[in-house]
């Protein structure tokens, strides 16, 4: 077991069918994709549903992770048995992330997954439908036995009329194309108010003395990687770049998480990507939004963090000796500064602060 640091831690649609209420303020494709989005019918044993790991009350994270960050990392697959090998991130703001690709600097940027696998290279064109298609057909997942069942369960649903309305009369009669369009109106939902809300503290401007010092710390030191410019179509800073990055995280021997994980570098060998090339990017996982950070413990692809102020103390003293060796050792994010910032107390708490503007009402 790791030894932590102890800190503190719808309109109503109506029909002659049954049908669920959906929130007011959704278009009908938003609509469509949040219920998807809940129905649990998309599992093999009817124990799961996309929000079942990605739930508000958690920042769009894994409730049950955020409810025992020490002891539960991992996300439990619809058997009730089987766990991911990566803390579940959060599908709030998500939506944002353009496909994967290599930016002016030659890094890695966009993509879904911590280890931007859903590139949005598909047909979708679109990261975020892309990585829609993935837990509902992992075997650790949702387990569900192929395309053909994950459309079979609109076609049986209450809302089969609503999802023939959004897409048209045939449009579950083709099961690629269902599928692609069951993909499509999640992520729409996705990137719906409900989901991308812009409605902290923070965008208010309504900050304390103490969270405007912090919020002066993370602009000189960390929004390098989180970045705070806001970009085309949003409302505010979403708090990342989208690029990749080995932060030097120690392993994890909670919950089973395995350990050396190669992150973008593992994936990138299994897309025709030169080995040489791919070693570059072992051990580097997605920079994180930090939107709703607050609720969505534990931290790192790992969930080695179990609290906020934990990682904050790490990224400050990574390389004063504190911590145990990383757990990829190459390519370890070396800034000059991040690792020892050399910041105070006070000052870590006042970051901390900051952070905690960051949720949604």
């Amino acid at each position: 077991m790791n030894k932590r640091f102890a800190c503190c831690s719808f309109l109503l649609f109506s029909s002659a069918f049954a049908s669920p209420v959906f929130a007011a303020g959704l278009t009908q494709m938003e609509q469509l994709g949040k219920v998807m989005y809940q129905d649990k019918d998309f599992s093999l044993n009817k124990t799961q549903s996309c929000q079942t790991c990605h739930h508000h009350i958690s920042g769009f994270a894994d409730p049950t992770n955020m409810r025992d960050p020490v002891n539960t990392v991992v996300s439990l697959g619809d058997d009730g048995f089987s766990k991911g090998g990566r803390n579940a991130p959060s599908s709030a703001y998500a939506g944002f992330s353009p496909p994967l690709a290599k930016n002016a600097e030659g890094a890695y940027v966009g993509g879904m997954f911590w280890d931007g696998r859903a590139t949005g290279k598909t047909n979708l064109a679109d990261p975020l439908a892309e990585q829609a298609q993935g837990p509902p057909l992992n075997p650790v997942e949702m387990n569900m036995p192929d395309e053909g069942a994950v459309v079979q369960v609109v076609r049986e649903a209450s809302y089969a009329p609503l999802f023939r309305k959004v897409f048209g009369r045939t449009s579950l009669d083709n099961v690629d194309r269902a599928f692609d369009n069951i993909a499509r109106a999640i992520a729409k939902y996705e990137r719906s108010a409900e989901v991308q809300a812009f409605s902290s503290l923070f965008d208010s401007g309504e900050l304390n003395v103490q969270e405007k010092r912090g919020k002066a710390l993370f602009e000189a030191n960390c929004a390098k990687c989180h970045s705070m410019e806001t970009v085309e179509g949003a409302k505010g800073p979403l708090f990342t770049n989208y690029t990749y990055a080995n932060i030097g995280l120690p392993a994890n021997t909670e919950d089973g998480v395995t350990g050396g994980d190669l992150g973008l570098g593992g994936f990138l060998r299994t897309a025709d990507v030169l080995e040489e090339e791919a070693k570059l990017e072992d051990g580097k996982f997605k920079v994180p939004t930090l939107r709703n950070i607050a609720f969505s413990a534990p931290y790192g692809h790992n969930g080695y963090f179990a609290t906020l102020r934990e990682m904050v103390v790490f990224k400050n003293t990574r390389d004063t000796g504190a911590w145990p060796a990383p757990d990829v050792a190459e390519n370890v994010y070396d800034d000059g500064a991040f690792g020892n910032f050399g910041f105070a107390d006070q000052q870590v708490d006042d970051i901390v602060a900051f952070l905690l503007t960051l949720t949604d009402k």
